[in-house]
């Protein structure tokens, strides 16, 4: 999971330029996975300008943005069911979405002590991506290419698309228009190259940012205690919500 190497493939990008409307700021920051929400306060909203996203990513950059659980950093958002990768500034203003490859196995959990295993002995069933909330840092691998680290004790990473071996096909299954084909790797997070060059590494050059992995086998509010922006309800019961010590909530 930690070798990167490179090959060519499609996504869409966006500069803070590029987006269409204005995003009300919460200057108090935080780093805890549960933030108060602004009871009574404006609804703020991360701007996804022109580009299609699932309802679940959707209510999570929102979430993110109205509460400032990013604590003025930028963060990714990867939907895993729609094998999606949405990267925003610290703002939640859009700067780049593209297709991932995930791990192989479904699933919301590191395998305990993954990451210190060779990659010949993880079983199909441990290949999952694990959801949660990770401060996560640019580094180098051991062959010197920059990947970007979300988990490191897992070896959980985000990285340019790796060749793979010549069955997987990982950069075809990149372009293809459905998500049914991308859960290949070993757990971490394969992105098309250029996706990578021109919008992840610009926007975690310098800050660490936040990565924010959507479940799939649980509900958001059980992995980052979010809730839903647009249901007042919701926003004043989650005030009160503190997650579980679950090994996806980082």
């Amino acid at each position: 999971m930690k070798t990167v190497a490179a090959s060519p493939n499609s996504s869409s990008f966006l500069s803070a330029s590029d987006s269409g409307a204005s995003l009300m700021v919460n200057d108090t920051a935080t780093t805890s996975v549960e933030s108060a929400p602004l009871i009574g306060k404006p609804v703020r909203r991360a701007n996804f300008g022109r580009e299609e996203a699932s309802r679940e990513s959707q209510k999570l950059a929102d979430w993110v943005v109205d509460s400032a659980n990013n604590g003025k950093l930028p963060f990714i958002v990867i939907d895993k069911v729609q094998a999606r990768i949405f990267v925003f500034n610290a703002e939640g203003q859009l700067r780049g979405a593209a297709a991932v490859l995930l791990g192989m196995a479904l699933g919301d959990d590191s395998v305990p002590g993954i990451g210190q295993r060779k990659l010949s002995s993880i079983l199909p069933n441990e290949r999952t991506t694990a959801a949660g909330r990770f401060v996560a840092s640019l580094d180098r691998d051991i062959n010197g290419k920059e990947l970007l680290w979300v988990d490191y004790d897992s070896s959980l990473s985000l990285h340019r698309v790796v060749k793979g071996q010549p069955n997987e096909r990982r950069a075809e299954r990149l372009a293809t228009p459905t998500p049914l084909d991308n859960r290949v790797s070993f757990g971490c997070i394969n992105v098309p190259v250029k996706f990578y060059d021109d919008v992840v590494s610009p926007a975690f050059t310098g800050t660490d940012g936040i990565v924010y992995i959507l479940p799939e086998t649980r509900s958001a509010r059980e992995v980052f205690g979010s809730y839903d922006v647009l249901d007042p309800s919701a926003r004043q019961a989650s005030a009160q919500f503190v997650p579980g010590n679950t090994p996806a909530v980082r």
